[in-house]
């Protein structure tokens, strides 16, 4: 049998020296007795995925709100792709694969409702800001309280904002969630009609490729390229620069000009008022979500900031039809 002491030898041996060894991690906000068979970043990766706050994924938005069809991206399914890409440019640089997916499937575990507009939300209306990033940091440490790994925790924490985290496999992890984004929002305003093909800036989409996966790829690659024997994750200026310009592109055409994205400012009242009704019924958040304080003194703020970033779309949706829409009275007579 494969055993935990037996993965960290053969890492040390077949490794990039610029990888994170499993063994040299600095451990865990609370001690505990190793796993005699996984290493402490396949613990923390088998953690994310078994916790409440990982499977809520798939009921939160990604770009449009609340899509109809099948076949548009989720938090959750933003979040495999994420970790596939990151994975591939582990492997191919010599990095810790197990370290870069547990920071990837967790990157997002405390996005919001209603995604970057529940996010826009509760940091408008909370005297206590709101990152999902930071976030996603309290779910892991106190919320689900999955007592994860330094390394991963700063991975999450720093997959976007000014700090780079202190690995490699972090910096993949925070490029990939980009390289990701950038091409399925694409693929799903081409299949929602909110952009047409035409629309793509042409000089971008003739340096990276026509198509989402060739566009990936050629990302990827660059990466890969860039960055072999660096003990830094890089781009290539043209490509880098592509990239940016076509996120620019999203932002101008689909994150805040589109017709659809008009649905979120309706997300954003219904967040805010569910806030501030929540903060004058705190009895009325669950006691079993009141039961995470452990002993520990929260504010009453920062309970309702908690609950409300838990939920999925429908459940926020639920919620605030039965506070505030009138039921009609049935006649039992």
């Amino acid at each position: 049998m494969l055993k935990r002491v037996d993965i960290e030898k053969r890492e040390a041996e077949i490794l990039s020296p610029y990888a994170f060894l499993s063994k040299n991690s600095q451990g865990r906000l609370k001690e505990e007795p190793e796993c005699d068979i996984r290493t402490v970043f396949q613990r923390d990766r088998d953690r994310i995925i078994h916790s409440k706050a990982f499977r809520r994924l798939k009921h939160k938005t990604q770009v449009f709100i609340v899509p109809e069809g099948d076949h548009y991206r989720t938090r959750l399914t933003h979040t495999f792709e994420v970790a596939q890409i990151a994975r591939t440019i582990a492997r191919s640089l010599g990095l810790n694969e197990d370290l870069t997916e547990a920071m990837a499937l967790g990157h997002d575990l405390g996005h919001t409702p209603f995604g970057h507009a529940g996010e826009s939300a509760l940091n408008d209306i909370s005297n206590l800001g709101f990152k999902h990033n930071e976030h996603s940091l309290r779910v892991v440490d106190y919320i689900e309280s999955l007592n994860l790994s330094f390394e991963v925790r700063d991975g999450i924490l720093k997959h976007t904002g000014d700090e780079i985290p202190l690995t490699l496999e972090g910096e993949v992890v925070r490029i990939a969630d980009r390289i990701a984004y950038i091409n399925h929002d694409i693929d799903d305003a081409l299949r929602a009609g909110v952009i047409s093909r035409e629309d793509l800036p042409l000089k971008e989409i003739n340096l990276l490729g026509e198509t989402h996966s060739e566009r990936i790829d050629t990302m990827v690659r660059d990466m890969i390229n860039s960055s072999w024997e660096q003990k830094v994750i890089k781009r290539s200026p043209a490509i880098k620069d592509a990239t940016e310009k076509l996120r620019s592109f999203l932002f101008q055409k689909v994150y805040i000009g589109s017709a659809a994205k008009k649905e979120e400012e309706k997300a954003k009242r219904l967040v805010q008022h569910l806030y501030e009704y929540y903060l004058c019924h705190i009895d009325e958040i669950p006691e079993h979500f009141k039961s995470k304080e452990k002993g520990i003194r929260i504010s009453n703020e920062q309970l309702v900031v908690d609950y409300i970033a838990g939920m999925s779309d429908q459940y926020a949706m639920n919620r605030w039809k039965e506070l505030f829409l009138p039921f009609p009275w049935i006649d039992k007579k």
